[in-house]
């Protein structure tokens, strides 16, 4: 296969420790799979600025938990939507890229997420429980995360922590789109085990409900991730709207499905490549 031309930036931490999954592994493979399509180089995400300017696209892969350069992301972010830099998944999603506030104001517009607020006054609108969650807006990987009893979230700072009931569910979920297609999902049997996922065949209800917050999010090119949780009465609920950086377990899929999914990706960034650079619009919930 001969290279399209368009040169991509691929964005990845490959010193980045997970728990549960070898990230570096991922991008080796995926970057690898791309190679053909583009002419492709790769950066840890503190370069990124820096070098964006000389690529037609920037793919930001396993970058890592923002938390950890926060500022140079921010950075990254601001020059790129200025300059109308294309980067995929694109800059205008306002999921886990935007940090997770969308996961309270979802909630406070009705969507089937978990109950979540951010500020314990606001605590009488969640369900009655006797266990709370407690993580960092800005948080990934489970960094931050408290189980915390009423007592321990009244003593938590409005606006920076999100405040869930711990649910008990039956197993989670994954989802993975590329633009607003579905490509695979795969599932968490044992809820002690969140990475020990297994393919998993979704229903057409289970298909509506992840389609409907990929189509909610503004991201017309990119990868995105709907993570739910199976409550003990059946139901969905979200967990999270990975749009920024989403681990993909490529490993745990059939050879098929990697190649439907590695030729979605190139097909998007080939499309991405082709528009005008234009800075984009801000969104809003």
């Amino acid at each position: 296969m001969t290279s399209s031309g368009v040169r991509l930036l691929y964005v990845s931490d490959l010193t980045y420790q997970a728990r549960g999954r070898r990230y570096c592994d991922e991008d080796i493979h995926l970057s690898a799979r791309l190679r053909p399509h583009f002419d492709l180089a790769l950066c840890h995400p503190v370069d990124a600025e820096r070098l964006m300017s000389g690529f037609d696209v920037v793919i930001v892969r396993n970058s890592g938990p923002v938390l950890h350069y926060r500022a140079a992301h921010e950075s990254f972010r601001k020059r790129a939507r200025a300059q109308g830099v294309r980067v995929f998944s694109e800059l205008t999603g306002r999921a886990d890229m935007a940090g997770k506030q969308y996961l309270v104001d979802l909630f406070a517009a009705g969507y089937p997420v978990i109950p979540t607020v951010d500020d314990p006054a606001h605590r009488d609108r969640l369900p009655s429980t006797d266990e709370y969650v407690a993580k960092p807006k800005w948080g990934a990987d489970s960094i931050g995360l408290e189980f915390l009893d009423g007592q321990g979230i009244s003593g938590l700072a409005a606006d920076t922590t999100l405040i869930q009931p711990r649910i008990d569910f039956r197993y989670e979920v994954s989802f993975y789109f590329v633009d607003r297609s579905f490509q695979y999902a795969l599932y968490a049997p044992d809820p002690a085990r969140r990475w020990k996922l297994e393919p998993y065949d979704p229903t057409g209800a289970d298909l509506v409900f992840a389609q409907r917050f990929v189509d909610w999010n503004t991201v017309d090119h990119g990868i995105s991730r709907v993570d739910a949780c199976r409550t003990r009465t059946g139901e969905l609920l979200l967990v999270e709207l990975e749009d920024l950086n989403p681990y993909l377990s490529l490993d745990l899929i059939s050879e098929e499905q990697r190649n439907t999914f590695v030729t979605a990706v190139a097909s998007s960034i080939t499309a991405l490549a082709r528009q005008p650079r234009s800075a984009p619009a801000d969104t809003s919930l």
